[in-house]
């Protein structure tokens, strides 16, 4: 081992991931605002442990002093969907960033490894601004299911477990997995429409409901007190009643008495 500085070497790897971690995330809200869904559900990462690295280095016959181009996933992102067919929406969105360079792919969703695994991989090169300068570092993004995740995440810590040799019965078992979790994205992505309504109405109600309860704290504000207080008993029966239409029309109506109240309209009974 030589006797450089891991520190200092792995510091450049985890700029990377934080950054593109921000980056990645900020897009899903972005496409949440702009289409009402994002195909990222969350995004995660890391930077390999020294041991890690050293390990991969033999395994692969890495020289020390080749370690930045010869492995490439000491940076590591990875970026869960809901549907098999988001994970070709998001490869496509990262091809067409300008901030990160493409270097290869690798599909191990149609082409999935004897094991089982599978998910979708994108090398890239992305620069950091060290204080030095700029740094080009290889990260690895890992673009798969929620399925695809959980059966992988089992899979790395039962390899773990017996150090890189399963047992032929649980490399069957795991290989069984495998199958019936891509099943269930398959019979996830045949009723997408449906899940996607549904999601999209969950979230719309429950923006109404805090859009109306923020709107009555304002007439507060404005010392409408008998109109927050009417607003107020008739949100209560509506949410009783599960009155999604009957909310959005009381949305309306606290928003014309706000505009009111900011122009400084005068209405009677309510103590000013």
């Amino acid at each position: 081992m030589d006797g450089r500085d891991w520190n200092l070497f792995l510091q450049p790897y985890e700029q990377a991931v934080e950054e593109m971690k921000v980056k990645f995330k900020t897009l899903r809200s972005e496409l949440k605002v702009r289409e009402s869904y994002a195909p990222i559900e969350f995004v995660t990462g890391r930077v390999k442990r020294i041991s890690s690295v050293l390990d991969k280095a033999r395994r692969l016959s890495v020289p020390m002093e080749q370690l930045e181009t010869g492995i490439e996933d000491i940076a590591g992102i990875r970026i869960m969907c809901q549907f098999v067919d988001d994970i070709t929406r998001v490869a496509a969105i990262l091809r067409s960033r300008q901030d990160l360079k493409l270097v290869y792919e690798k599909d191990y969703v149609t082409n999935y490894k004897d094991s089982g695994y599978r998910s979708y991989h994108m090398i890239v090169e992305y620069p950091v601004q060290t204080a030095l300068g700029f740094k080009k570092v290889l990260a690895e993004i890992q673009i798969r299911t929620l399925a695809m995740n959980f059966w992988a995440t089992i899979e790395h810590s039962l390899n773990y477990k017996f150090k890189e040799s399963l047992p032929d019965e649980v490399k069957l078992r795991l290989r069984k997995a495998a199958e019936a979790a891509f099943n269930l994205d398959n019979e996830m992505s045949s009723i997408r429409r449906e899940i996607l309504d549904a999601q999209i109405g969950f979230e719309e109600g429950s923006n109404i409901v805090g859009k109306v309860l923020s709107d009555i704290q304002d007439l507060y504000f404005y010392r409408r007190v008998r109109e927050a207080v009417q607003f107020q008993l008739k949100f209560n029966e509506l949410w009783e009643q599960g009155d999604t239409f009957g909310l959005k029309q009381l949305a309306g109506d606290i928003q014309i008495s706000l505009l009111k109240a900011r122009r400084g309209a005068p209405q009677q009974g309510d103590g000013e």
